[in-house]
């Protein structure tokens, strides 16, 4: 049975130019996720299913960098090239931007610690609309959509993760199937764009 397109919405997590093939911080392959994701937002579209983009958004000086203190070469820096989405991704006017990472001291990991750009929280927007279901495709399965699976199970939502739909990038081998675990522990269905239940 086809879900309440009006109680699901669509996830895009980071599909920016940084964390593709030839970006700061690429994800190998990262780009295949683009044609899968862009078939999924055009049937949202149709069946008038929300669809949430998320994206890293750092200030050029942040503890997320290894030159302050973190773990990561600078990326997606705000007003950047790196920055913008992958320009073939699709994303329709209609979509709610999330921004995330965007201070200093904080990482944004999850798309559940950024904002809309009115200032209201992915869980308060996802709330006032009635949604309770979330479809997750995106950037890298083992960082940012691993955070924001796992956040949003902890704010109740339900959560079906696409997984032709994302790539690692697997830091430490094993990493990207140590994520796939603990999200589907965490209560997360894994299924694949086939199974989208929008397609017509």
């Amino acid at each position: 049975m086809r879900p309440d397109a009006e109680r699901a919405a669509l996830l895009v997590i980071d599909v920016q130019r940084d964390f593709c093939p030839g970006g700061a911080l690429a994800v190998p392959r990262g780009d295949a996720v683009v044609p899968v994701l862009n078939r999924c937002i055009e049937s949202a579209v149709r069946h008038g299913v929300p669809i949430y983009a998320s994206r890293d958004w750092h200030p050029a000086v942040t503890n997320h960098f290894k030159a302050y203190g973190g773990d990561w070469p600078p990326h997606c820096v705000q007003q950047t090239e790196g920055a913008q989405f992958h320009p073939e991704l699709r994303l329709p006017a209609s979509a709610t931007l999330i921004t995330k990472g965007d201070e200093p001291d904080t990482s944004g990991y999850s798309a559940f610690d950024g904002h809309t750009s009115t200032g209201r929280t992915l869980a308060d927007d996802l709330r006032a609309r009635g949604i309770d279901r979330l479809y997750v495709g995106g950037l890298a399965t083992d960082y940012c959509v691993r955070a924001s699976v796992l956040a949003a199970r902890g704010e109740g939502f339900g959560v079906a993760v696409l997984r032709d739909a994302v790539a690692a990038i697997d830091v430490h081998p094993g990493d990207a199937d140590r994520a796939v675990t603990e999200m589907r522990q965490a209560g997360a269905e894994l299924t694949s764009s086939a199974e989208w239940p929008f397609a017509d």
